[in-house]
């Protein structure tokens, strides 16, 4: 028996008994515990993405769902957060230069 502890998709527990595979999975009510288990995902998700285990477009697509998924569960609109993706561009730019920073030097 492996233990996971891990949030899943909607529908996994059917794939799984379809292939004949049992599993044992509970509803996250508390608010906390979702968002938590979101971020996990998220992280879970990144690492894949580093790893190369799977498809850019596939973990990129996957980590969409998610952060999607932590937005409604935060009470967050999609237009407020296109709202501060539009604000932190005019504020500060994007990533199209591909700057990368080596070092700042303190001033007195």
């Amino acid at each position: 028996m492996k233990i996971f502890k891990k949030l899943i998709r909607d529908n996994m527990p059917d794939i799984m008994a379809a292939k004949g595979t049992p599993i044992r999975t509970r509803v996250l009510e508390d608010d906390a515990e979702f968002i938590a288990a979101l971020e996990n995902k998220l992280l879970e998700e990144v690492q894949e993405l580093r790893n190369k285990e799977k498809p850019a477009l596939v973990q990129i697509a996957y980590m969409e769902e998610i952060l999607d998924a932590l937005a409604k569960a935060y009470g967050i609109p999609p237009e407020d957060i296109a709202a501060e993706r539009k604000r932190k561009m005019e504020e500060r730019g994007g990533f199209e230069k591909r700057l990368f920073l080596e070092e700042e030097q303190k001033t007195l």
